[in-house]
Formats: structure tokens, C-alpha cells, sequence
């Protein structure tokens, strides 16, 4: 019983499943923000005129970009296709959503939010967003065997690609 424990809790402290921890990320976040997305895309019409202007873009264009960022990065970042850079347009939008929600929807400062009011939601995209743009997609993904590929085309070794 007792090397029963033991190989229990070795194998649940000691091996590390980082490459699948990525995937389900990555697979996480990017259906949490299509979903997003779709739905956005389904009452476009209602919601093409009261949706807020960013950056200069009136709320139709602004309602299109954001879209185009929920379906199109969600998508690459979900295969892990360009992944750091996919990152990049979802993090810039969730920062203004936030801005936005912080400073227009809510109207307390960030301090006084409680659980149940929705500048919490942006945030949490931010800290996933952050993850995979500092850790990269793992090995579980069109990145890595892109990069694969490219490094036996140049008949160098696997050992570069731990390296960087």
C-alpha cells in the first residue's frame, strides 16, 4: 500500500505535463474569446450602433475589429499557428475593454470592484494572454512543428530550438 502512495505522489508532484497544460490553455482561452465573438457576430445589427468607438473607429468598425480579433486570433492561438503574436491583438483589446468598463460602465474606482461586476472578465484575458506570450505555445502545436520542420531543412538540431 505504502509504494502504492508513493508512486501516486510521485507521479502527481514530480512529472510535469507543461506541453498539455499549454494546449488546454490555449484551447481554453480561445473558445472562451470566440464564443465572444460569435455571439457579437450573431446581433451585430443590434449592436453595430450602441457599441462603444475605439481609437478613433466608429462603433460599426469598432464592433468589426473586435470580431475579427475574437474569431481570427482565437483561432490561430487555439492551433498554435503565430501564437506570441496572436496574443498581441487580444491583449490590446482587453486593456481597452477594461479602460473602458472601469472608466464608462462601472464608474467606481478599480479598488471598490466586487466579485459580480464585470471589470473582473478583462483581467482575467489579460493574465492567460500574458502567460502564452511569456511561455510560448508548447510543443503541442503548428509552432513547434513549423519550427521542426525548418530547423531540419537547415540540417540543424533539435537542441537549438530547446535552447531559445
Amino acid at each position: 500500500m505504502s509504494n502504492i502512495l508513493k508512486t501516486i505522489y510521485i507521479r502527481t508532484t514530480g512529472y510535469s505535463y507543461t506541453n498539455l497544460g499549454r494546449l488546454f490553455l490555449r484551447l481554453f482561452v480561445g473558445i472562451m474569446l470566440m464564443q465572444f465573438g460569435i455571439r457579437q457576430l450573431y446581433a451585430y445589427p443590434a449592436i453595430s450602433s450602441t457599441f462603444p468607438p475605439v481609437l478613433g473607429m466608429d462603433s460599426a468598425t469598432s464592433l468589426s475589429v473586435m470580431i475579427a480579433i475574437e474569431i481570427g486570433c482565437s483561432l490561430f492561438i487555439m492551433l498554435g499557428f503565430c501564437t506570441r503574436i496572436m496574443t498581441i491583438p487580444p491583449f490590446i483589446a482587453m486593456i481597452l475593454a477594461e479602460y473602458h468598463l472601469l472608466h464608462y460602465v462601472v464608474g467606481i474606482p478599480s479598488y471598490m470592484l466586487t466579485w459580480e461586476m464585470p471589470g473582473y472578465l478583462p483581467i482575467m484575458f489579460l493574465g492567460i494572454y500574458f502567460f502564452i506570450l511569456t511561455v510560448g505555445p508548447g510543443k503541442i502545436s503548428v509552432d513547434y512543428f513549423l519550427s521542426l520542420y525548418l530547423l531540419h531543412k537547415e540540417d540543424k538540431s533539435e537542441q537549438e530550438l530547446e535552447e531559445v
